[in-house]
C-alpha cells in the first residue's frame, strides 16, 4: 500500500483511528479545575464519521478538564434539503438546537455544557442576508452568537481544499462588507477563516469595519504542507508581520488552535502513537505563544476544532498542551485566555439573551 503523500494527509478532515489514539501515553489534566470555553466544536455526520452531542461528552469526560461551555461553529452539516437555497442552511442551527436540548436533558451525555451557536450565512448576498440572519436568530431559540464565513484561498488546490469560496479576496468584495454590517447590527460577531497569507485582508476588513467584532480562527491558519512545506521560517515571518498588523485593531479577537491540518508539522498519519502535550506545546508554541503576547489575553481564546483534530490526538491533549504554554501567565490571565474572553465576546453570561442557565463550573 502506498504512503499518501503530504498534499493528501493535510488541509483535509480525516475520521479518527481510534486504535491508533489508545496508544496515547495517558497524562492527568492540568489544573483540572480551571473553566474552559470550547470555543470551536463542530457537529456532523459525514460519510460513516458521525460526532453529536454524546460523542462529544464522552470525550470531555474522559479528559478531566473543567469544560463548562461550547460554541458550536457551523461545518455546512445537516442543512435543509428543501425552500430556498440561501435559507437551506438554517437546517444546521435546527439541529444545533437538538444537540443543546440533548445536552441539558442529561441523559446523552454526563457533562453539562451550555451551547452558544456561530452558525452560517453568505455574506456576499450583502444587505440581502439580513433574512437569513432573521431566520438564524429565530431557528437559535436565543443562542445565536455570531457568523463563520471561510475565506481561505490559495493557489493550489491541494491547499485551498473543497471548502472554500471558489475566489481570492473575498473579504475585499463590496457585497462582503455591506453584509458584515448586517451581522455586526444585528450585534453578532463574525468568525472568519482564511489562510496565512490572506491575514493582510482580514486587516483591511477590520480596518474598514470598526464596529463589527470578528474573530480570526484556528491562529489564522498557518500553511506548512503542500507548496509549502520546507519553507518553515518564511511562512512563520509571513504569519507573524500579518498578526502584528491585525493585533493593531481592537474589534478583533483570535481563536487559539487548530493547527493540526493545515501547520502540517505531525503527520498523524505515520507517528507510531500520539503526540503528548509536551510534545505538541513545543510545535505550537511559536504560534499560540505571540498571538497572546501581540493581541492580550483579553483578545485570545482557546478551541479545540473538535473532531477534525481528533484525527492526531485526544481532547484532554489539546487543553494539558494549552496549560503548559500559558504557565507564565497570571491567574487573571489564564481565566480570561480559557473563559473570560469567549464569555465576554459571546455573551455567555446574558440570560436575558441566552435564554437558559449561565455557565456552570463544576463546583457548582
Amino acid at each position: 500500500m502506498s504512503t499518501p503523500s503530504a498534499s493528501v494527509i493535510f488541509g483535509r478532515t480525516h475520521a479518527p483511528n481510534e486504535p491508533w489514539l489508545a496508544k496515547a501515553q495517558p497524562e492527568a489534566a492540568l489544573q483540572p479545575d480551571l473553566p474552559i470555553v470550547d470555543t470551536y466544536v463542530h457537529f456532523w455526520h459525514r460519510g460513516e464519521h458521525r460526532y453529536f452531542l454524546e460523542d462529544y461528552g464522552r470525550d470531555v469526560a474522559a479528559s478531566g478538564h473543567n469544560v463548562v461551555a461550547i460554541v458550536a461553529v457551523e461545518c455546512a452539516a445537516m442543512y435543509r434539503t428543501s425552500g430556498p437555497k440561501h435559507l437551506m442552511c438554517v437546517g444546521e442551527t435546527e439541529f444545533q438546537i437538538g444537540m443543546a436540548a440533548m445536552a441539558e436533558s442529561g441523559k446523552y451525555t454526563p457533562v453539562a455544557l451550555d451551547t452558544a451557536i456561530v452558525a452560517y450565512a453568505d455574506l456576499m448576498l450583502g444587505e440581502r442576508v439580513r433574512e437569513v440572519l432573521e431566520a438564524q436568530q429565530e431557528a437559535a431559540n436565543g443562542r445565536l452568537r455570531g457568523i463563520k464565513q471561510t475565506a481561505k484561498w490559495d493557489a493550489s488546490a491541494a491547499v485551498r481544499g473543497a471548502m472554500g469560496p471558489g475566489q481570492p479576496g473575498l473579504c475585499l468584495e463590496p457585497a462582503f462588507g455591506k453584509g458584515l454590517d448586517c451581522v455586526a447590527a444585528m450585534g453578532l460577531t463574525l468568525d472568519v477563516s482564511v489562510f496565512h497569507p490572506q491575514i493582510p485582508d482580514v486587516v483591511t476588513l477590520a480596518r474598514a469595519h470598526p464596529d463589527a467584532s470578528i474573530g480570526l480562527i484556528h491562529t489564522g491558519s498557518p500553511v506548512g504542507h503542500d507548496s509549502y512545506a520546507g519553507q518553515e521560517a518564511q511562512v512563520h515571518a509571513t504569519w507573524l508581520a500579518g498578526m502584528k498588523e491585525l493585533a493593531k485593531c481592537p474589534n478583533v479577537y483570535v481563536k487559539l488552535g487548530g493547527l493540526l491540518t493545515n501547520l502540517g508539522n505531525f503527520d498523524f498519519t505515520q507517528a507510531d502513537a500520539p503526540p503528548t502535550s509536551q510534545f505538541l506545546a513545543a510545535l505550537w508554541r511559536p504560534y499560540i505563544e505571540p498571538c497572546i503576547e501581540l493581541f492580550g489575553a483579553e483578545r485570545c481564546m482557546v478551541e479545540c476544532n473538535f473532531p477534525v483534530d481528533k484525527a492526531g490526538y485526544h481532547y484532554g491533549t489539546v487543553w494539558n498542551m494549552f496549560k503548559r504554554i500559558t504557565q507564565g501567565c497570571s491567574a487573571h490571565e489564564q481565566g480570561m485566555i480559557f473563559s473570560g474572553t469567549a464569555r465576554r465576546v459571546y455573551r455567555l453570561d446574558d440570560q436575558a439573551q441566552f435564554g437558559h442557565l449561565p455557565v456552570r463550573t463544576k463546583t457548582q
